[in-house]
C-alpha cells in the first residue's frame, strides 16, 4: 500500500521524501489555500519539483467545460499532475474527455461503491473517499473502503482505491486491511505511525542495556 501525504506544506514533503515515507502528494484547494501565496499553480510546480512522483490538483469549476479546461491547465503543469474531479453529474464529460486526452483523473466524493464504479466508467484512474467524513455521517468508512475494493475486484476494475483522513494509526492500519491501494493522511499521523508506547519502553531498556554493556566493558 502506498502512503500520500494530504499536505500542501513544502516541509512536510520534503520530511516525507527524505525520509522515504512518501508516495504521493494530495492536495486540495483548502490546502493550497494555506500555503500557496495567492498562486496555485506556482506553488504545484514547486513541489514537482521537491517531489518526483504524483501530485493530486483538482479542478476549480464543477460545469462540464469548465473543469475540462481546468484539468487541461493543471496536467500542463507536470506529467506528475493527476487531476482530482469531484463525481458529480457535471463533471462526469470533463472525467472522460481528459482520461482521452492522456490525462490521469482522479475522482473524489465518492462514497460507496456504486459511485466508484460509475467513477470507472467515467475514466478514473483512482477514486478517492474519506474516512472521515464517512464516520462523521454515521457510516463505517473503513467499510466502505473494503466494498470499493471488493466492488472493484470483482469486476476487475483497473482502479486504485485512495482513502483520505484516517484519524488514528488505528484506523490507517484498518484501511491497509480493507485494501486501499493508498492513504492519504497529514505529515502530522504519519510522524505518530513511528509512536507506540512499547516502543518509548523498549527504547529505554535498549538504552539502558547498552550503557550497562559499556561499563562492564570498562571495568574488565
Amino acid at each position: 500500500m502506498k502512503i500520500f501525504f494530504a499536505t500542501a506544506d513544502t516541509d512536510d514533503v520534503a520530511w516525507g521524501a527524505a525520509h522515504g515515507m512518501l508516495d504521493g502528494v494530495f492536495t486540495s484547494p483548502a490546502l493550497l489555500g494555506d500555503v500557496a501565496a495567492g498562486n496555485a499553480h506556482a506553488h504545484l510546480v514547486a513541489l514537482c519539483r521537491l517531489f518526483h512522483g504524483p501530485i493530486f490538483a483538482s479542478v476549480s469549476s464543477l460545469d462540464a467545460i469548465g473543469a475540462f479546461r481546468d484539468g487541461k491547465e493543471l496536467a500542463k503543469l507536470s506529467d506528475q499532475i493527476v487531476v482530482q474531479l469531484p463525481l458529480v453529474e457535471e463533471t462526469l464529460g470533463a472525467m472522460r474527455r481528459l482520461r482521452a486526452d492522456g490525462v490521469r483523473v482522479a475522482g473524489t466524493q465518492v462514497y460507496n461503491a456504486a459511485q466508484a464504479l460509475v467513477a470507472v466508467r467515467a475514466g478514473a484512474s483512482s477514486v478517492v473517499t474519506s474516512v472521515q467524513l464517512l464516520d462523521a455521517a454515521g457510516h463505517d468508512g473503513v467499510a466502505v473502503v473494503r466494498d470499493i475494493r471488493a466492488a472493484f475486484d470483482s469486476t476487475d476494475a483497473e482502479c486504485d482505491v485512495i482513502a483520505i483522513d484516517p484519524a488514528s494509526a488505528s484506523q490507517f492500519g484498518a484501511c491497509a486491511i480493507a485494501g486501499a491501494d493508498a492513504v492519504a493522511l497529514s505529515g502530522d499521523l504519519c510522524r505518530s505511525l513511528l509512536r507506540h508506547p512499547l516502543t518509548d519502553r523498549g527504547v529505554d531498556q535498549f538504552v539502558g542495556d547498552v550503557a550497562r554493556l559499556q561499563r562492564s566493558w570498562s571495568n574488565s
